[in-house]
């Protein structure tokens, strides 16, 4: 039977790297970096996006190898090339995506894939009572509040983040890499949290914890460790750190992002797009804003801050609990994609393969699919009707197809976000959500893509602009909303804003 887990069972863990290096073709995703992380305390990992915190995840949890470089644990070499090599390490990582089974209970869960088995009518079966003992056991040593009999789909989501917690320490870690626990949570389940993680760490277990959240750094951890363009930038105590010097140790001299020069935008009229209070319980509350014909709006914020969410809600794809969306003049009731999309709004959303395209259509398909009813309002589609859209955008666009007919998943990735654009330019719009534009297209493919922004905003298409990447942010948009925790908390011009500026208020909203 298992035994549950008690604080003498753990051992705290001396985490140190020297010199590890991961290398990708020609580019280090990490490189030569070295530190120690010692053990019964809790270590903030910082960073901005592409700084190098995921493929130092990867590595500690056995998802790759580093090209050079050594990991100790407790002064033993550690090369992890599995998962499970991580765990014998007493080394387990918690995932920003939950693992958890729904349909299953929080004790199956917690000892999934190691279910204890018993010698019963002379037969090999699993051991029940002794399985629910031991995960009531570790969620009573937690001071979990939970019965190891309820099912994880009765759970909220901070429950279920603390259950993978628990299920994690039931492999007895010495070291626990935290990654975003807090990233979906309410401020009552952050608290909840934060109380494991002390318990956590008073019993010696190494703590890393990753967040964007700047907030949270001076609430939970003891040090700080930031990584910038893949290499280590410094360490610091927490009891000696303010959120200036560390988004200064994440961004080093960073000069405002260059942008093209943009005409004025004229703001004297009526705006195309206005929200007034707009509200989803728990998502996001009380978001207003306004945009105006040929502008460039652009929504900053870090990991369920709910950028996506807001535009989701306008376009009518997700419900809203309060608040009014005007667009052209007029009031919208309760919107819907159909509705939204024939009263001028467009949406090219942040999973193209998923949501913005139909991998198995040609790239002529997937360019009229939005526009059905404008290319043949008689209700007849023929491909002759088609063909001059399908022209229209590939010429406009740029898209390099070698025949239209082809599947679009023949096409490059930058070149099916191409698509998904000229689909919604092909039903006219008046105002245009990109969400993640950007995202896994290639340098010259990014680039073509701000072009064509910026060239339908000077034909007038009013847009919001939204990227992980806030450089991407500062150098698209006209005017500069920052969204944080559901809340707009600050609008910033990015021709006067530093990326360093605009990150520390995304993570801690404007100096009061």
């Amino acid at each position: 039977m298992l035994d549950a887990l008690s604080p003498h069972h753990r051992t705290g863990g001396l985490l140190e790297f020297d010199a590890v290096t991961k290398v990708y073709g020609q580019t280090a995703a990490l490189s030569q970096f070295s530190h120690r992380f010692l053990p019964g305390k809790v270590h903030a990992l910082m960073g901005k996006n592409g700084s190098g915190k995921s493929t130092l995840v990867k590595i500690l949890a056995g998802v790759i190898l580093p090209t050079q470089g050594t990991v100790r644990v407790n002064g033993a070499d550690a090369a992890f090339h599995t998962p499970h090599d991580a765990f014998g390490a007493g080394v387990v990582t918690v995932h920003q995506e939950l693992s958890l089974i729904p349909s299953l209970s929080i004790g199956e869960n917690i000892f999934l894939g190691r279910l204890p088995m018993a010698r019963k009518f002379g037969l090999h079966m699993v051991d029940w009572p002794g399985l629910h003992q031991a995960a009531a056991g570790l969620l009573q040593e937690m001071g979990l509040d939970l019965d190891s009999h309820r099912l994880v789909s009765s759970l909220s989501v901070g429950q279920q983040q603390v259950v993978e917690i628990a299920k994690a320490m039931s492999f007895n870690p010495s070291v626990l890499l935290l990654d975003e626990p807090t990233s979906a949570l309410a401020a009552r389940e952050v608290h909840q949290l934060f109380t494991l993680v002390r318990r956590l760490r008073e019993s010696g277990v190494t703590i890393l914890y990753i967040t964007h959240r700047m907030n949270e750094l001076f609430e939970i951890a003891d040090t700080c460790t930031v990584l910038r363009d893949g290499q280590f930038a410094g360490s610091i105590e927490m009891t000696q750190a303010s959120p200036a010097l560390i988004v200064e140790m994440m961004f080093g001299e960073t000069a405002k992002a260059k942008r093209p020069a943009r005409k004025a935008i004229d703001r004297s009229g009526s705006p195309i797009l206005a929200v007034t209070g707009l509200t989803r319980h728990g998502i996001f509350a009380d978001v207003s804003f306004e945009v105006h014909r040929g502008e460039i709006l652009g929504i900053a914020g870090l990991l369920g801050a709910g950028r996506t969410e807001v535009m989701r809600a306008i376009f009518g794809a997700d419900p809203i609990d309060a608040g009014t969306v005007m667009l052209n003049g007029k009031k919208v009731g309760s919107p819907t994609p159909k509705q939204m999309k024939e009263a001028g709004l467009g949406y090219t959303p942040e999973n193209r393969k998923e949501a913005g395209l139909v991998q198995v259509l040609s790239t002529h398909d997937n360019l009229c699919l939005a526009s059905l009813a404008h290319i043949a309002p008689s209700g007849i589609v023929t491909r002759a009707r088609e063909q001059g859209f399908v022209q229209r955008q590939i010429s406009d666009l740029g898209i390099k197809v070698p025949d239209p007919m082809l599947p679009v998943s023949s096409l490059s990735g930058g070149n099916q976000q191409k698509v998904v654009i000229g689909n919604w330019l092909n039903t006219a719009p008046k105002v245009m959500f990109f969400d993640e534009p950007s995202r896994g297209v290639d340098v010259q493919a990014k680039r073509q893509i701000f072009d064509i922004i910026w060239d339908q905003a000077e034909h007038g298409l009013a847009a919001i602009f939204v990227s992980t990447e806030l450089e991407e942010v500062l150098e698209v948009a006209d005017r500069i909303l920052v969204m944080r925790q559901g809340r707009i908390v600050a609008e910033v011009d990015p021709t006067a804003t530093t990326l360093a500026e605009l990150y520390r208020l995304c993570m801690e909203g404007p100096t009061t």
